[in-house]
């Protein structure tokens, strides 16, 4: 990918308006570009220095061989647009995509809560589109290497062309495999990778196989959408012995408005797009620590399976089943204490007897 100097033909270009709308477009010899607002002559583009100014022509003016492609409704010239080279966050959000891609913001959190950084062999499961793949293959660089196996073959074509078309060639130290993730680490090394990074549908049920190929203090971090995958993906990972106590975070983005003295957050945000568990690999034969969990609290049981006739009697424990029996003494002891100093203050106070007076 290019980063620096003029325009070329070939690479991408972003145009953004006075409005903050985003059209990102590979530039060509001859190329135009059909905008809400008239036209972007490709060869106006190219030479230019980023951060320029371009102005849209209308489809009636000199270019009379496009007119019948273009809409009414989009003649219009005169609109500015800046021009500058997309960030991968830019990319990553414009590119084609067949599957919803990881947002940036996970993305991010991805790399720092994996520590994946130079010189990383990184294992993929699930490239998708390609976005997470982008940022890995950047992060571990040159002396890094990255290896994504994806099911669908389909997938794999598309984040190989998004990955070609980001770098201008595709990366010597990236490899994908058209597999599932057990068939494929299945052919792996023992050890052979320092961070496993898992975007699919039921990780929990591959962990087997990344036990084997993770390296000892290598980090896992897996992307799921929903609650059910949550629950599921931490109790695998407890139950195996072989990952520390599994962190999940989730992560929430709101942008700001600033104009002047009117400073408030912006209407909408990206809220919720998935939780990130992330647990790190023992050695070989050592088993994991685990807390200790209080014997007389059940937080496993689900109501559903009790059966009725027992349902009764251990419904009220089920209901507190994350607040112990010493925590509802002492809450109950600090209320009595409280009360006591409340009453002992309106006795003193005369507030008890006029109240008796008044009755």
């Amino acid at each position: 990918m290019v980063r620096r100097g003029p325009f070329v033909a070939g690479e991408k270009v972003q145009f953004t308006d006075r409005k903050g709308k985003k059209v990102t477009v590979q530039i060509s010899a001859g190329g135009l570009t059909q905008t809400d607002h008239g036209l972007l002559r490709h060869d106006d583009v190219i030479g230019m220095t980023p951060g320029s100014v371009i102005v849209t022509v209308s489809a009636l003016n000199p270019e009379k061989s496009h007119a019948k492609t273009i809409k009414n409704s989009r003649r219009i010239g005169g609109w500015e647009y800046t021009a500058l080279r997309p960030r991968m966050i830019d990319y990553s959000l414009s590119m084609p995509r067949g599957a919803q891609v990881m947002y940036p913001k996970d993305i991010a959190q991805v790399i720092s809560l994996g520590d994946i950084r130079r010189g990383d062999r990184v294992l993929e499961s699930g490239g998708g589109s390609g976005a997470m793949t982008l940022a890995l293959i950047d992060a571990v660089g040159e002396t890094g290497e990255v290896r994504t196996i994806e099911r669908r073959p389909e997938f794999a074509r598309i984040s190989a062309a998004n990955i070609e078309l980001y770098f201008g060639r595709r990366p010597e130290w990236w490899t994908i495999d058209v597999d599932g993730f057990d068939e494929g680490a299945a052919r792996l090394a023992d050890a052979s990778y320092d961070r496993i990074v898992f975007d699919m549908l039921d990780p929990w049920n591959r962990l087997e196989q990344a036990e084997r190929v993770i390296a000892p203090g290598g980090v896992l971090v897996a992307y799921v959408t929903t609650t059910t995958q949550l629950s599921r993906m931490c109790e695998g990972l407890r139950g195996s012995g072989r990952w520390t106590a599994p962190e999940v975070q989730e992560t929430l983005e709101r942008t700001w408005k600033v104009e002047g003295l009117a400073v408030r957050p912006d209407h909408q945000m990206i809220g919720h797009t998935g939780f990130l568990v992330i647990a790190r690999a023992m050695a070989p034969g050592v088993h994991a620590l685990e807390r200790k969990r209080r014997a007389t609290k059940d937080v496993y049981t689900d109501v559903d399976e009790i059966p009725q006739e027992t349902r009764e009697a251990e419904f009220e424990d089920l209901e507190l089943r994350d607040i112990s029996d010493r925590k509802v003494r002492k809450v109950l002891r600090d209320l009595t204490d409280q009360l006591k100093v409340l009453h002992d203050t309106d006795t003193r106070n005369g507030h008890g007897e006029g109240n008796k007076d008044s009755e």
